[in-house]
């Protein structure tokens, strides 16, 4: 059965450099042939401030964004996070839709795509601690893009081509990790 991997836009700021880097990661990741990947854009959703009465644990959503956002996410078998870094953190818009669900994310694997002054990897380490608790497996390999030497002007995304093997590696954990935890969520 084929894998499948959501690539998270998560930003939702207009004028946001999140959509170009996201759309880099999608056509390099659709020519690998290891995977579906599908790029999924949180703004889409216009999730609200976190509005479910239960906990997320308990898996009773009561609104019809809760369950779009649901089946969406559960639908994946690894993920491959595309953050930007806002005050040394993931954005609050990325947060606030991972918090939305909890079973959906249990025993998959996820990967990093960051960018920020320093790379973004600062909000990269606070999404593994979150991830952790998610019961997510983080891959070692990421993608650290700088605002300074990946981007003209701060906003046009001109990657280098030293960062493909990172995105290549990061893929390549990604895929191998979904495999091998589709076996922990299959009875």
């Amino acid at each position: 059965m084929t894998l499948n991997i959501g690539i998270i836009l998560g930003s939702t700021r207009p004028g946001r450099n999140g959509e170009a880097v996201a759309k880099w990661v999608y056509e390099i990741a659709s020519q690998r042939g290891d995977a579906n990947y599908e790029l999924v854009d949180i703004a889409e959703y216009k999730l609200p401030h976190l509005d479910e009465a239960m906990p997320p644990s308990l898996g009773q959503y009561s609104q019809p964004h809760t369950k779009a956002w649901a089946a969406k996410i559960d639908s994946f078998d690894g993920f491959v996070f595309v953050t930007p870094e806002y005050n040394h953190s993931t954005s609050g818009a990325l947060k606030n839709a991972i918090d939305f669900l909890y079973s959906e994310w249990n025993n998959k694997a996820a990967g990093f795509v960051s960018y920020g002054s320093v790379g973004g990897t600062r909000a990269v380490e606070h999404l593994r601690l979150i991830m952790a608790e998610l019961q997510v497996a983080t891959v070692r390999a990421q993608v650290a893009l700088s605002l300074f030497t990946d981007f003209e002007n701060f906003s046009t995304f001109r990657p280098g081509e030293h960062q493909l093997p990172s995105l290549d590696a990061t893929l390549s954990q990604v895929a191998s990790w979904s495999q091998a935890l589709r076996t922990v969520r299959t009875p």
